[in-house]
């Protein structure tokens, strides 16, 4: 697997709970690599995060899925690792930016193949090609964090303003950012179904999450994740963490935005202990193993290696 700002997914021991996907920023890792459009999306994972995921779960030719796939961060880094990639993503604006983020990847040399099918992945298997039952290795995705997340912001004379920080700008309610907590685990479990039926035996589901505050209450996703996961059928064998924070001389250096440390700023003004955000949780499940296969699951602290 190729480098991604510095970070790469097969050195040093494998099977390590921590992963050190931030040694670069954000920016870094998706300069030259993806279209500049890509940075509109308010929810985008890092591009390490999914390189690790495809790496230590994949081997070359095996067909990834993302399911809410956004700009297309998962397929890039699939094909990118000569795995093929096929994503299904809500709203045509961020679809759009995927195919061109695949366009551009395959002129960098890209070899793997990726599609991506513009829908409501709750119903995914009415999207999906049938044949592609049985037939997925992994499936890497993130469900989304509410409504208005990370954003960018621009200086002006009215103070500091935030754009580019909502899903389809508050216009369509079928997002599943705009449900609550309950709504967004039950739409969410509703995809890992589907997702569970194109999964072969043994295939694995990486799910990132975190927790964010609503009006100061702790808001418990990956809890909810976890539960979806098991409503769909999928068994949970480990939860790892994704580090937002690069690690250096033996220390977290932190990467917030701008309104990240204001939100902590305020929240310890008022006596509230917040802390920066400094990882996601990566919530790992499988398929389990169809009756009379030889294939077993060979774990390292609870993880399925690649196969």
């Amino acid at each position: 697997m190729d480098p991604i700002g510095g970070h790469q997914a097969a050195a040093g021991p494998e099977g390590l709970s921590v992963w050190a996907t931030a040694q670069a920023t954000g920016p870094v890792q998706r300069r030259g690599r993806y279209v500049r459009e890509s940075v509109q999306h308010p929810a985008r994972m890092l591009p390490a995060i999914a390189a690790h995921a495809v790496s230590a779960y994949t081997q070359p030719g095996d067909l990834v899925l993302d399911p809410m796939c956004g700009v297309g961060t998962t397929l890039v880094e699939a094909i990118h690792a000569d795995r093929d990639a096929i994503g299904v993503e809500y709203e045509s604006r961020w679809s759009d930016i995927a195919d061109a983020n695949i366009k551009h990847a395959h002129t960098q040399g890209a070899t793997g193949r990726a599609g991506v099918i513009r829908g409501d992945a709750t119903s995914i298997l009415s999207l999906v090609p049938g044949a592609l039952a049985g037939q997925v290795a992994l499936v890497v995705t993130s469900p989304p964090y509410g409504p208005t997340v990370h954003g960018l912001v621009r200086p002006g004379a009215g103070g500091v303003a935030k754009f580019d920080n909502a899903y389809n700008d508050g216009t369509d309610r079928g997002n599943l950012a705009y449900r609550d907590l309950t709504g967004l685990a039950d739409g969410f479990a509703q995809i890992l179904v589907g997702c569970q039926t194109l999964l072969r035996p043994g295939g694995v589901v990486v799910v990132t999450a975190r927790p964010w505050r609503k009006q100061g209450a702790l808001v418990d996703l990956p809890s909810a994740v976890i539960g979806a996961g098991i409503r769909a059928g999928l068994t949970p064998v480990d939860r790892c963490v994704a580090l937002l924070a690069a690690v250096r001389d033996g220390g977290l250096v932190a990467r917030p935005s701008f309104f990240q440390l204001q939100a902590v700023r305020k929240a310890r003004a008022a006596g509230t202990p917040m802390h920066l955000i400094a990882h996601e949780d990566v919530l790992v499940f499988i398929k389990s193993q169809s009756s009379g296969s030889s294939r077993e699951p060979s774990c390292s602290h609870g993880e399925p290696k690649a196969r």
